[in-house]
C-alpha cells in the first residue's frame, strides 16, 4: 500500500511539473500590465516627468526630486523623453543627458517604481544629419516641424527617408538596449510613441498623414523593436483630450487590439478660469476612455496633464481630484518642472500645501503606496 502511495505522489508531481513547463512565461511587458491592473485597484497612480533631473531651483543634485521635497515621497512613475536620441545627441530635447536617463531609470526601477518613455523625434525631413536643422528659428527641424505634410510617407517603406529613419529607429533600440537591472534583466517600459495625434502640432499629426499612414508609422517602430527582442515595452496609444469625444474618434487612429496595451490621453489646463471646462472634459473624455480600454481589455491612463505655471494654486484639490478620482485609471503624469515652464508641485510655490492634500488622499498613489 505504501508502494502504491509513493508512485501516485510521484504521478501527481510530474503531472504538475508537466503542467507549469506547459504554461508559457509571461514576458516582462505581461508581468507589468498585471501590475499596472492590480495598482488600478488600489487608486490612480501620480507620475511625473523627468523628475529627479531638475526642479525650480535646482539640477541634477543627487536623489532629488521637486515632489519628493513637497510631498516626502517620490511618484509612483517617472517619465522621461527620447527626442534627440535619433541623432546620436548625447542629450535629449531637454538637454537631459541619456547616460544620467538610464542611471535615473535603473534607480526608479530599483526603488520600486515605474518608468513611462515618450519619443519627440526630429522632423527627419528638415532635419540635416550631423548638422542640427535646415533652418535657424524653432521650430524648424524639430518635432514641431510642420511645414511639410507627407513626413510620414517620405520615412515609410519606398519612401525617400526611409533608410534615414531607419537609423533613427536602431538609435532608439541601442538606448532600450542600456535599460537593465542591477540582475541585467531588461526593465520593464510603457512605451508611449506618435502621441496627441488627434491634434496637428507634431510632423506625424492627424492632417500630416493618413489613418493608414499613421498605423504603418506605429507597426514599423513596433516591428522593428519587437524583431530586437524587446519584449519589456508596454506600448500606449495616446492621442489628445478632446470636446465631446467618442469611442469613434479615440479609436480613430487605433493600431489594433494586436499592437496596443494601454490606451491614455493627454489633456492640461492652461488658465485659472479654464478650471470648470477642465473638469467637464476630463470626466467626459475619462469616461470614453475608461469604457474603450474595458471593451479592448487595455489599461487606461491620463498620460500627460497639468497646468502651466500653477496660476491656481488649489489644483491639485480642487480641480484635479475631482477630475479624475471617479475612474478607474492607471495614472496620471504631469509634465516637467523648469524654470519658465513647470507643470508639478515645488516647495517654493503656493500650490505645495494642497498638493500634499492631494498626496494624503486615499485615491492617489506614490512610491511608498507601490511598493
Amino acid at each position: 500500500m505504501k508502494k502504491i502511495l509513493v508512485m501516485v505522489v510521484v504521478a501527481m508531481t510530474m503531472v504538475a511539473c508537466a503542467t507549469k513547463q506547459a504554461e508559457p512565461q509571461k514576458t516582462v511587458a505581461q508581468q507589468l500590465l498585471d501590475r499596472l491592473d492590480s495598482l488600478r485597484q488600489k487608486g490612480i497612480m501620480y507620475g511625473h516627468q523627468d523628475d529627479p533631473m531638475y526642479g525650480l531651483t535646482w539640477e541634477y543634485d543627487k536623489d532629488s526630486s521637486d515632489v519628493k521635497n513637497v510631498s516626502g515621497d517620490y511618484p509612483a512613475i517617472m517619465g522621461f523623453d527620447l527626442g534627440g536620441i535619433e541623432m546620436g545627441d548625447k542629450k535629449n530635447l531637454d538637454s537631459v543627458p541619456f547616460t544620467r536617463m538610464t542611471e535615473e531609470i535603473q534607480n526608479h526601477y530599483r526603488r520600486g517604481g515605474i518608468i513611462t518613455l515618450s519619443w519627440h523625434p526630429r522632423n527627419p525631413v528638415t532635419t540635416i544629419e550631423g548638422g542640427g536643422w535646415a533652418g535657424q528659428k524653432f521650430p524648424e527641424g524639430t518635432a514641431w516641424d510642420v511645414t511639410d505634410s507627407t513626413i510620414v510617407k517620405k520615412i515609410l517603406p519606398g519612401g525617400e527617408f526611409h533608410e534615414k529613419f531607419e537609423s533613427w529607429m536602431q538609435r532608439v533600440s541601442d538606448f532600450l538596449a542600456t535599460l537593465k537591472d542591477d540582475n541585467g534583466q531588461k526593465i520593464p517600459v510603457i512605451f508611449r510613441p506618435w502621441h496627441e495625434n488627434s491634434g496637428s502640432w507634431f510632423w506625424w499629426g492627424e492632417k500630416l498623414c493618413t489613418v493608414e499612414e499613421y498605423k504603418a508609422l506605429w507597426n514599423m517602430l513596433q516591428d522593428k523593436l519587437k524583431a530586437d527582442g524587446f519584449d519589456n515595452l508596454v506600448w500606449s496609444y495616446s492621442p489628445g483630450c478632446q470636446d465631446n469625444l467618442t469611442a469613434e474618434r479615440l479609436l480613430d487612429r487605433y493600431p489594433g487590439d494586436d499592437r496596443v496595451d494601454m490606451i491614455g490621453l493627454d489633456g492640461y489646463q492652461w488658465v485659472p478660469e479654464e478650471k470648470d471646462k477642465f473638469i467637464e472634459r476630463t470626466k467626459q473624455n475619462l469616461g470614453v476612455l475608461c469604457e474603450v480600454a474595458t471593451e479592448h481589455n487595455l489599461i487606461p491612463a491620463l498620460t500627460e496633464t497639468g497646468m502651466k505655471n500653477m496660476t491656481q494654486p488649489d489644483w491639485w484639490s480642487s480641480t484635479l481630484l475631482p477630475a479624475v478620482k471617479d475612474f478607474s485609471i492607471s495614472y496620471l503624469l504631469t509634465w516637467r518642472n523648469y524654470k519658465e515652464e513647470w507643470f508639478g508641485p515645488a516647495p517654493s510655490k503656493p500650490d505645495a500645501k494642497y498638493f500634499v492634500d492631494f498626496y494624503n488622499d486615499d485615491k492617489t498613489l506614490f512610491l511608498n503606496n507601490i511598493k
